[in-house]
């Protein structure tokens, strides 16, 4: 089964945010992951807005665990903790 990546994300530092999303960009398609929503625009139901959400198809949940272990992810990971607060999980699809 598939997987959803999705990050709730508040950015409070455009310059290291900015570098995460970089290496963002070139591991997780190399995981087999395939941003399908990406900061667009959004409609707050329920809980807590964050104003950035991303969402990435993946082909498995152990495809987005590999991708989130990499090790230039994990780098990256610094990078987006310093710039942005932040909600990340992985949630298998029922397809």
């Amino acid at each position: 089964m598939s997987a959803l990546w999705i990050a709730h994300v508040d950015v409070t530092d455009e310059e290291k945010y900015g570098e995460y999303i970089k290496v963002a960009s070139v591991v997780i398609p190399e995981h087999g992951g395939e941003f399908i929503a990406r900061g667009g625009r959004f409609v707050q139901f329920e809980g807590r807005e964050r104003k950035r959400n991303v969402v990435a198809r993946f082909p498995s949940v152990e495809a987005a665990e590999a991708a989130y272990a990499d090790p230039r992810y994990q780098e990256a990971v610094k990078l987006a903790k310093a710039g942005s607060e932040r909600e990340v999980m992985v949630v298998e699809t029922t397809d």
